[in-house]
């Protein structure tokens, strides 16, 4: 995925989860995080940030958040970007081959998935996350303890049920990744949750992306820990 107006500047600070104060050509702005995220890591002022301008009069705010420099790591930011991105890779053979139909925002009794996929006889469905976690090269998922992540791999084990496929993938906003594993010191739930589903028969994927300041690119498979 590409990205058009993007500006470089640097960060200042973040008086709540929706903005952030930047410096742009010196001067500070206000600007949509585009992650609701903890992300303290990442957004530490003084960091090297990517914005991107927006020109919906509408908007409240001018400029986006899409992707900060940790060390000489680059980061994507952007939490929409993983569907979109999966979906490019996936219309591209990247997922599986044969691949017929690949329906977003799909619901399956009260449940709702990223992605409903045909291929031949087969069917699924998909649940996408993405990754912005770094620990001295090692990709972790969450940042933040998420109920709502362990629901959604309690509802892929369900479907499977029913004789669907269901794989979860996490789309690592990064490159040179060493391994994916479930940050189980933030939130043992969501480990625990992942292995049963993998237990079960869930399909893990982890995907590290290449990253540039305005684009967005999956680039191959980064090894699970369970």
């Amino acid at each position: 995925m590409h990205y058009e107006g993007i500006l470089p500047g640097v960060f200042l600070d973040r008086p709540n989860r929706f903005i952030a104060h930047v410096a742009l050509d010196g001067a500070p702005v206000v600007c949509h995080v585009k992650n609701t995220g903890r992300c303290r890591e990442l957004l530490v002022p003084g960091a090297a940030v990517y914005l991107q301008e927006c020109g919906s009069p509408a908007r409240k705010t001018r400029y986006d958040l899409i992707a900060v420099e940790k060390g000489r790591l680059l980061v994507n930011m952007d939490a929409q970007a993983p569907n979109q991105v999966f979906r490019e890779w996936a219309e591209q053979g990247g997922f599986t081959p044969g691949l017929t139909l690949l329906r977003p925002e799909t619901r399956w009794g009260a449940s709702r998935f990223d992605f409903y996929f045909e291929a031949g006889t087969r069917r699924g469905f998909i649940e996408v996350k993405g990754v912005t976690l770094e620990q001295e090269g090692h990709a972790r998922f969450p940042d933040a303890p998420t109920e709502r992540g362990v629901k959604h791999l309690e509802e892929l084990t369900a479907c499977m049920a029913e004789g669907y496929e269901a794989y979860v993938c996490f789309v690592i906003q990064m490159t040179g990744m060493k391994d994916f594993a479930p940050n189980d010191a933030t939130h043992p739930a969501f480990g625990e949750a992942l292995r049963r589903a993998a237990a079960a028969g869930v399909g893990v994927l982890a995907r590290e992306c290449r990253v540039t300041p305005d684009t967005l690119t999956v680039a191959g498979a980064v090894p699970v820990l369970l």
